[in-house]
């Protein structure tokens, strides 16, 4: 006789044999309840069933027999055959279980093939779903989706079945995927990523998909991740009715966005419309790329008429020229697949050194600066000639012409990179470049980035116009942002080195930078160096008639100070560190980054959003 007995204290409630009953090993005997929980009983051994000793209902404590009966063959017990006593049986059809068809069916209703009228109307706009965007964005197969069950808050309006077929995901796509893993890594790639279905509600920020984010985010930054924010959307949401709320402006998301300026990489992506709550989240963005079909604006056309200031299309307002040029987007491209492209490229400088490289032919740097010093020239062409080859990332390209700011590699090592821009006011330094330039700083200093400074300008831009848009205030933010630099400055002066603009240019004076070394075209001076004659030698050429005479005495004067103020004579006074052979900057900077250290980031640092 083989007794079976029960593995703990419990009731019995469901008895699946009978005396007379032949059992194979494994075959489920009888089912307990112990708090709450069903426990299966399955036979150890093959038996014929003789005598159940308990009824349904029973209590029966550990150890007490339940069911007795006759072996049927011999053989050892089912756990000495390294098999579990209570694991279920294989399904003999090759149908789903009915909890995973559930789930698998309502998940399908989440994805863009279960609503084709939307998605059809999303490409006769010429754009993507927001699935379509992230797909392309994370290396394929890697995102995780946090939230897909969640409906907009609207049950106490709209029955469950629309809910669902009409607001999947309330409207958000949210999770955790890898970008450029196959170059920096899964540890370095992994990467937040939200965005807005813009065919869900118009994009609107509902309740539940504020929750959404603010989960998200805070995995942001307690795992420092980065974000990437694809942005588009009309803003709040009013139709919410299963919230008691009165405003929702207790809510959390905008500070909990903010809260990641400077302590992890995060990334704007807007197309299409991005109004008010959309907009304030992109606007907290380190980076804003954009396509040229967008709009971003504070207030869209409704709230703008409910304001009283007018009825507007929405593509009036915020239009893609304008917030191009006025600082709002720093990367404006053609459309989201470009702009995806552009992510992918701008995360990549904050994921570690890239292993393969190329390196530029050095040798065309000595005809980037033309022998004729009144001559402009583009100096980008400096920048992509010391740069590795393909790196390089020019940002905030419509605002602030007179500094280019740009993220690239050198030995594949991320850099950020200043330069002045002699084609735009000689590369004089006026308030917006300021603004650009200090703001790219705590972009560096946030995220360890050292800086390479290409350095061309006559100073900081005077006269009453500039001073009527608050120069003074604009321009020391170079000061201010520089003193507290945690990054090293590698200075490089091309052509002019005039005044406290150059200095501004060289984190706050010439020896701040681990090195300053100059072309052999460099010329420097404590203002122009034509200012510096006219102003110094007034009396000499005032007493002279003027015409070629006084001209004469002039162009004497200023060959002399452009002399006096030659490279070498500043490298002979160790103003500077060296002139070099314009060929060998790419080997100063890379040396220079070998040696040069990153202070650990201070707390509280964040990142000016503007």
């Amino acid at each position: 006789m083989i007794d079976m007995r029960s593995p703990l204290s419990a009731q019995v409630i469901e008895w699946l044999v009978k005396p007379g009953d032949s059992v194979q090993a494994g075959a489920l005997l009888v089912v307990l309840e112990s708090m709450k929980m069903e426990h299966e009983v399955r036979a150890d051994r093959a038996i014929q069933v003789t005598v159940l000793h308990v009824d349904v209902g029973d209590a029966v404590t550990s150890g007490e027999v339940l069911v007795s009966g006759q072996l049927l063959q011999a053989g050892a017990p089912l756990s000495d055959l390294h098999l579990e006593a209570d694991a279920p049986e294989l399904p003999q059809d090759p149908e789903l279980r009915f909890d995973l068809q559930r789930l698998r069916n309502r998940l399908a209703l989440t994805e863009d093939a279960a609503r084709p009228e939307a998605v059809a109307r999303r490409r006769a706009q010429g754009l993507r779903t927001a699935r379509e965007n992230i797909g392309a964005l994370c290396d394929q197969g890697s995102f995780l989706e946090y939230g897909a069950l969640a409906v907009a808050a609207q049950r106490g309006r709209r029955s469950e079945e629309d809910l669902i077929a009409n607001t999947p995901a309330d409207g958000m796509v949210t999770g955790i995927g890898s970008v450029n893993g196959s170059v920096f890594g899964e540890a370095r790639a992994r990467t937040v990523v939200m965005a807005y279905d813009a065919t869900v509600l118009a994009g609107t920020q509902g309740m539940r998909n504020h929750q959404k984010t603010d989960r998200m985010l805070g995995i942001a930054l307690a795992q420092r991740l980065p974000v990437v924010l694809f942005a588009e959307g009309g803003g709040g949401r009013p139709g919410d009715t299963d919230m008691p709320i009165v405003a929702g402006l207790h809510v959390g998301t905008f500070a909990a966005m903010a809260r990641l300026s400077g302590q992890v990489p995060v990334v704007g992506i807007a197309a299409g419309r991005c109004f008010a709550g959309n907009a304030a989240l992109l606007g907290c963005s380190d980076v804003i790329i954009a396509t040229r079909s967008s709009n971003i604006g504070m207030g869209g056309p409704a709230m703008v008429e409910g304001g009283g200031l007018g009825r507007f299309r929405p593509e009036d307002i915020g239009p893609s020229p304008v917030q191009h040029a006025n600082g709002v987007i720093d990367l404006l491209v053609e459309d989201e697949a470009c702009a995806v492209e552009v992510a992918r490229h701008y995360l990549s400088f904050f994921q570690g050194h890239a292993a393969e490289w190329s390196a530029p032919d050095t040798t065309r740097l000595r005809e980037v600066v033309p022998e004729n010093r009144l001559r402009v020239y583009d100096s980008l062409l400096a920048v992509e000639g010391t740069v590795d080859v393909g790196s390089l990332l020019v940002l905030r390209t419509g605002f602030g012409t007179g500094i280019h700011t740009a993220l690239a590699r050198i030995e594949g090592r991320s850099v950020g990179v200043l330069a002045n821009n002699p084609m735009h006011l000689g590369g004089a330094i006026d308030a917006d470049a300021a603004d650009k330039a200090a703001r790219f700083l705590q972009l560096c200093n946030a995220h360890g980035l050292p800086v390479v400074s290409f350095v061309d300008t006559p100073g900081f831009m005077v006269g009453p116009a500039a001073e009527a848009r608050a120069q003074v205030r604009h321009v020391s933010r170079l000061f201010v942002v520089a003193a507290h630099l945690r990054v090293p400055v590698f200075a490089v002066v091309l052509r002019k080195g005039y005044g406290l603009g150059a200095m501004g240019m060289t984190a706050g004076g010439f020896h701040a930078p681990v090195f300053n070394v100059a072309w052999p075209t460099g010329e420097f001076g404590a203002m122009g160096l034509e200012g510096a004659v006219r102003l110094g030698y007034r009396k000499e050429l005032e007493a002279l008639p003027a015409g070629p005479e006084r001209e004469g005495l002039f162009q004497r004067l200023l060959a002399q100070q452009v002399a006096n103020g030659e490279a070498m004579q500043m490298a002979a006074t160790l103003e500077i560190d060296a002139v070099i052979d314009p060929a060998q900057t790419r080997q100063w900077i890379s040396k220079g980054l070998q040696s040069a250290r990153v202070d650990e980031a201070p707390r509280g640092r964040f990142i000016d959003t503007w």
